[in-house]
């Protein structure tokens, strides 16, 4: 299972209190209270981006915790019917592949079609230089390595997402293109390669204060070191999981202890 990002408005939230706000309950993995706070401008279409950003935090709730689907569902209809232009429309788009991906991926239902379908209108709709662009091509990836299993379509997806989020300056999700490009290396017998992209992710993560992908980027990263290092990251990963309930759901079973 591979963590997966969300658009990274707010990721800080930098001068805007809200957005200040967001990010704050957003890197503990309190989504619903992070999604709250825009409620009041979700549903108007002068704020379409407030719509799709809820969505966002609550597509990534049921990622991370395989709860939520209707909320996310109800979320996504509101920001398809307030979008007003075709970037608004394809972060939208956006954002039901990425909703279809996560079902299909944690076994909820087979929306595999669905996933691809939306992300194909989301490039459709998506200028070349929208900022949402780095994040669908990052999204056309793990499409193409977990649903369709083939990485060697994975792999340029991976580092145009890359180069986009350079572009735009946006940080968290480089993060996640450093983890996803270190995790194709180290397939491929890259170790030296592999190690240095996902202590990148790990750094990004932890400057950043985002908590909650902190334990996705420690055991990560401790796939590509040798002992004793790799039992210390994965007891670090495993005490930061405990102390946020579980969360992700998907890496208890990476975090397990060995058999004796």
């Amino acid at each position: 299972m591979a963590d997966t990002a969300m658009s990274s408005a707010g990721t800080t939230g930098g001068d805007d209190p809200l957005q200040r706000a967001i990010w704050r309950l957003r890197s503990r993995g309190c989504w619903t209270d992070a999604a709250a706070l825009l409620t009041p401008h979700a549903d108007r279409a002068v704020h379409a981006g407030a719509a799709v950003q809820r969505t966002a935090l609550l597509v990534e709730r049921c990622l991370f915790t395989g709860q939520g689907w209707a909320e996310a569902e109800d979320a996504l209809r509101v920001a398809e019917a307030v979008a007003q232009d075709d970037d608004d429309r394809g972060a939208a788009a956006c954002e039901r592949g990425q909703l279809a991906y996560a079902a299909t991926v944690l076994g909820v239902r087979d929306r595999a079609d669905e996933a691809r379908s939306a992300l194909g209108r989301a490039a459709a709709l998506l200028s070349p230089g929208s900022r949402t662009r780095p994040l669908l091509d990052f999204r056309r990836g793990l499409v193409a390595e977990h649903l369709t299993d083939a990485p060697q379509s994975a792999g340029p997806a991976y580092r145009r997402a890359h180069a986009g989020a350079e572009a735009h300056g946006d940080t968290l999700l480089l993060s996640f293109t450093w983890r996803h490009l270190a995790a194709l290396a180290l397939r491929e017998g890259e170790v030296a390669e592999a190690r240095k992209g996902f202590a990148e992710s790990l750094r990004i993560r932890e400057d950043l204060g985002f908590l909650i992908g902190t334990a996705p980027a420690l055991a990560a990263l401790a796939e590509a070191e040798p002992e004793p290092e790799a039992a210390r990251l994965r007891a670090e990963a495993r005490r930061l999981f405990h102390l946020l309930g579980g969360i992700p759901t998907w890496l208890a079973d990476q975090l397990a202890p060995a058999p004796a």
